[in-house]
C-alpha cells in the first residue's frame, strides 16, 4: 500500500505485493473524497521501488520530495498471498467507505490515538442499564450505542474488544450510509482475522444506532420491533439527548473555561477518548483548523514528551530518569503576548492525558493551572 500527497491531494494505493497489480486507489483533496487517480506511470514506479527493495531484503517505509510524501504499508498475509486478484478487488469494495473516511477531514481522532472515540450522555447510567438488559435478551454480550462514530454506551464485553477493532467498528458504522438495519460481515484484525463475525446495526433514531457483534445467531429477524420497543421506547428522551450533543460530545452546560477552543482527553488504560473542537461559540480558528492543530500537537507530544503506552513510566527502573519524565508541556503559535497566537497545552496525570487548544487571550503562565482544573472536572466522565 502507498499514500502520496500532491498539491493537497492524498492518494491511498494498494498493490498486490507479488505481482504489483493495483487492487484499489482512493483519493481525497482538501479533506473531501476526490476522483483524481494516480497515473499508471507512478503506480508502476512505486511497485518498481517496492520490488527492488524486496529483492535486496530491504523494506521501503517512506520516500520524500519537496512537496510529496510516499508511505508504504504492509498488509495482512491474506493480501500478500492472492489467488484470485479480480475476486479480491471486488471484495475490497465493501471497505471503500471506511478507507475513504480515513482520508478525509473527520470529527473523530481514534485513527491517530488508537483509542475509542466516546460521547458523554447526561443519562449514561440509564442507557447502560438498558443496554445490558437488551444484550441479554438478544443473546449476545457485544452491544453498543453509536452516534456518528462515537460510542455513547457499551457492554463490558464490547469494551474488552482489542485494538484496532474497538476503534474500527464504530468508525465503520459512522462511515456507512443510513439504513434502518444491517447485517454486515466483519473480520476482527486482532480477535478473528480469518473467520468473519456479523455486525448487526439497528437505527433507533436517525443518527443513533444500536450495534451488535455476534456469530451465526441471533438472526436479524429475531430483533423485532417489539423487542426494541420493550427496551428503548421508555428511553426516547435520553436517546434524543444523545443526538443533541452533536460534535461537542459533552453534556450541555458542562463547565469549561471560555478560553478552551478544543480538547482531547485520553484514558490510556481504558483506550477511550473524548475529542471536541466545539466546546463553545463560533470563534476562530475554524473547526477544521482546530482539529488539525490538536492532531499535530498530539503527534508531537507523544513522540517527544510522553510515553505512548500506559504503564511505560512505571517500567523505568532508573529513578533519576523517571523524575525527568515531563508531566506538562505547552506550545505557542506566534508570540507569547496575550492576544497573539494560539496556545496548546498537554497535561499527563496517572492514566489520563489531556490536550487543550486555547485562545490567544489565555496567558502562558496560567496554562498548567487551567489544564489541571479542566482535567479534574473531566475525570468523572472518562
Amino acid at each position: 500500500m502507498g499514500e502520496e500527497g500532491t498539491e493537497g491531494t492524498v492518494h491511498l494505493l494498494c498493490l498486490a505485493a507479488s505481482s504489483g497489480v493495483p487492487l484499489f486507489c482512493r483519493s481525497s483533496r482538501g479533506g473531501t473524497p476526490a476522483r483524481q487517480q494516480l497515473p499508471f506511470s507512478i503506480i508502476g514506479s512505486l511497485n518498481g521501488v517496492h520490488m527492488f527493495g524486496q529483492n535486496l531484503d530491504v523494506q521501503l517505509s517512506s520516500a520524500r520530495t519537496e512537496d510529496t510524501i510516499v508511505v508504504l504499508l504492509v498488509g495482512l498475509e491474506e493480501l500478500t498471498n492472492i489467488r484470485n486478484v479480480e475476486r479480491l478487488k471486488k471484495e475490497l469494495r465493501a471497505s471503500y467507505r471506511l478507507i475513504d473516511s480515513f482520508l478525509v477531514d473527520s470529527e473523530l481522532i481514534g485513527d491517530l490515538t488508537q483509542c475509542v472515540d466516546c460521547m458523554v450522555s447526561p443519562e449514561g447510567s440509564l442507557l447502560q442499564e438498558a443496554l445490558s438488559g437488551f444484550a441479554e435478551a438478544a443473546g449476545t454480550a457485544f452491544v453498543s450505542l453509536v452516534v456518528s462514530g462515537r460510542v455513547v454506551a457499551a457492554t463490558e464485553s464490547w469494551w474488552r474488544l482489542g485494538t484496532p477493532e474497538a476503534v474500527l467498528l464504530p468508525w465503520l458504522v459512522g462511515s456507512l450510509p443510513p439504513q434502518a438495519a444491517r447485517d454486515y460481515p466483519v473480520y476482527l484484525p486482532h480477535g478473528s482475522p480469518t473467520v468473519p463475525h456479523r455486525l448487526l446495526t439497528l437505527t433507533l433514531l436517525p443518527g443513533l444506532e444500536l450495534c451488535l457483534l455476534c456469530g451465526p445467531r441471533p438472526p436479524l429477524s429475531q430483533l423485532d420491533p417489539q423487542l426494541l420497543d420493550r427496551w428503548w421506547q421508555p428511553l426516547l428522551d435520553p436517546l434524543r439527548a444523545c443526538l443533541s450533543l452533536g460534535p461537542r460530545a459533552l453534556p450541555a452546560g458542562f463547565p469549561l473555561h471560555t478560553d478552551i477552543l478544543g480538547l482531547l482527553l485520553l484514558h490510556l488504560e481504558l483506550k477511550r477518548c473524548l475529542f471536541t473542537v466545539e466546546p463553545s461559540g463560533n470563534k476562530e480558528p475554524s473547526p477544521g483548523q482546530r482539529r488539525h492543530l490538536l492532531r499535530s500537537f498530539y503527534a508531537l507530544v507523544t513522540a517527544t514528551h510522553f510515553p505512548p503506552e500506559p504503564g511505560q513510566q512505571e517500567k523505568v527502573e532508573n529513578a533519576a530518569c523517571l523524575a525527568q519524565v515531563p508531566r506538562a508541556c505547552y506550545q505557542v503559535s506566534g508570540t507569547e503576548e496575550p492576544g497573539s497566537g494560539w496556545r496548546l497545552v498537554a497535561l499527563h496525570l496517572g492514566p489520563r492525558l489531556l490536550l487543550l487548544l486555547l485562545s490567544a487571550q489565555s496567558p502562558t503562565h496560567g496554562l498548567r493551572g487551567l489544564a489541571t482544573h479542566t482535567l479534574h472536572a473531566l475525570t468523572p466522565l472518562l
